[in-house]
């Protein structure tokens, strides 16, 4: 993942004696409950605006729980304020994002990638092919999130041109990139796992790959699966919309050299941000050089000019901006909404942290991951509380990174007790903290991907099944203790 910047990895976990386990389990019965209600009403529509309402209420119920619980006000508050200011990068992420796309729609990058795409992936291949293209550019990336605002748009594109169900499309899509977010050493949520759990990243990505290949391949088996028996209902013949393509656009590989330098860019290690602005202006500069009859198009006027050409890319990279051919299907795929259209999202994210704020307030994250740690006493139990409570976190923070350094705190000793090493909590987090924020449609990733791609989370979890077979992976090696290192009496000792 590429969010928040502060992961409050050395934030104290807040305490609170006076609250006793039911209590802190009162606002999640009831957000989880609300949530499902709000649902079953708008359907789709509930990302709209309604479940960030919920979100809040949420929010309030805790407060007021905390409030019984001797908790101040503006405790809850300044917790809210310290979530919300960890997701200033995500938030600029998704804003930079939505410009991104936007320029390259305009600039023919995203059609290019549709057109060579149409020609080389047809519908038997196209989900596993798209699971191993999202693993290697994620792998290579570290990032889930780069993975989907960039090849994800693009074969989100390439499914509808092929009439395949674009909620399949995104769960391959997930699959592969956090197969990547996972065991990528860029990937700071594989260099956060490890540095909660004490031990070192290669270490942990070595120990992670038991359980992490298996998924793959089990993932990629059912995609190829339901390939074979694909019935797609429209045409197969894509030579119609191929000459749309090519005389809407100017269709030349020279556009694959932008996405190619933001790749390289983030494998290099430059920041998220800085590869995404440099892509959106190289993507402006693709657009004047080799589109200027689409920014013609967008302006409403025959001659392109300075000024209108200006006012063409500022749109494209912040509002809504629709690009016409005679092919009602391409009408649809080739719009952007820029900036304004992630502005739903980022709500979302705000009012999530604001109910994972006062949770951690009051005190009910901890108390509910200590519940977790004294439900179990075998050493399967105790692999099967970090995944519990992770997922818990997932759902109740609504942030990944809560998700990994909560338990990490909590865990980390109760590993040590039982002589495990600390490489078996590590990948325990990352195995069900890491793959399943995405979900959830109102954690931060989930949001994140939902918008990016256009698909609702409902939509593609069915199809996720990287992200969740992972933690059922994890508990099956717990089970049957397949692969369990235990410490060493000298690392015991210290």
């Amino acid at each position: 993942m590429e969010g928040s910047t502060n992961h409050q990895e050395n934030d104290p976990i807040l305490v609170n004696p006076e609250l006793n386990i039911w209590e802190a389990l009162i606002p999640v019965f009831c957000l989880i409950g609300m949530l499902a209600f709000n649902v079953f009403v708008f359907g789709d529509d509930a990302l709209s605006g309604s479940n960030q309402f919920i979100l809040l209420l949420g929010g309030a119920i805790a407060a007021i729980v905390g409030v019984f619980n001797k908790v101040k006000f503006d405790t809850m508050i300044d917790e809210v304020a310290n979530n919300v200011q960890s997701t200033a990068g995500a938030i600029l992420i998704l804003l930079m994002v939505g410009s991104l796309a936007g320029t390259w729609m305009v600039s023919g990058i995203i059609p290019t990638m549709i057109y060579y795409g149409l020609q080389i992936l047809n519908p038997t291949i196209f989900l596993p092919a798209t699971v191993i293209i999202c693993s290697i550019i994620s792998v290579a990336t570290g990032s889930s999130w780069t993975t989907s605002a960039t090849v994800g748009i693009a074969l989100v594109g390439i499914a509808n041109a092929l009439d395949i169900s674009v909620g399949m499309t995104a769960g391959a899509i997930l699959s592969g990139a956090y197969f990547g977010d996972k065991i990528s050493p860029l990937s700071d949520t594989t260099n956060l796992a490890p540095a909660m759990a004490g031990t070192d990243l290669f270490t942990h990505i070595r120990y992670m790959l038991l359980t992490t290949v298996p998924t793959i391949v089990i993932t990629i088996i059912i995609f190829i699966i339901i390939g074979l028996n694909l019935d797609v209902s429209g045409s197969t013949d894509t030579s119609a919309i191929l000459n749309t393509i090519e005389s809407t656009f100017t269709i030349t590989p020279w556009l694959f050299v932008i996405p190619a330098i933001v790749i390289f860019l983030i494998v290099k290690k430059t920041s998220p941000l800085i590869a995404l602005l440099i892509g959106t202006l190289l993507g402006a500069a693709a657009a004047v050089i080799f589109q200027p009859n689409i920014l013609a198009q967008i302006s409403g006027v025959e001659n392109l000019d300075f000024i209108s050409g200006y006012k063409a890319i500022m749109n494209s990279m912040t509002v809504d901006t629709a690009i016409v051919t005679d092919n009602e299907t391409l009408n649809d795929l080739f719009s952007s909404g820029g900036m304004s259209g992630m502005l739903g999202t980022i709500w979302l994210i705000l009012c999530a942290m604001v109910f994972g704020g006062i949770m951690e307030a009051i005190g009910a994250l901890a108390r509910i991951s200590s519940a977790l740690l004294n439900l179990f006493h075998t050493t399967f139990g105790l692999f099967a509380s970090t995944v519990f409570s992770c997922l818990a976190l997932n759902v109740t923070a609504s942030d990944q990174y809560l998700a990994i350094v909560v338990p990490g705190k909590m865990f980390a000793k109760a590993y040590k007790d039982k002589g495990l090493a600390p490489e078996n909590l590590s990948r325990t987090l990352e195995d069900s903290g890491t793959v399943t924020s995405v979900l959830v449609p109102w954690n931060t990733c989930g949001a994140y991907h939902s918008g990016v791609l256009g698909v609702p989370t409902l939509s593609y979890a069915g199809y996720a099944f990287f992200n969740y077979l992972s933690p059922f992976m994890t508990l099956l090696f717990a089970a049957f203790s397949i692969k369990i290192k235990e410490l060493n009496t000298q690392t015991a000792k210290a």
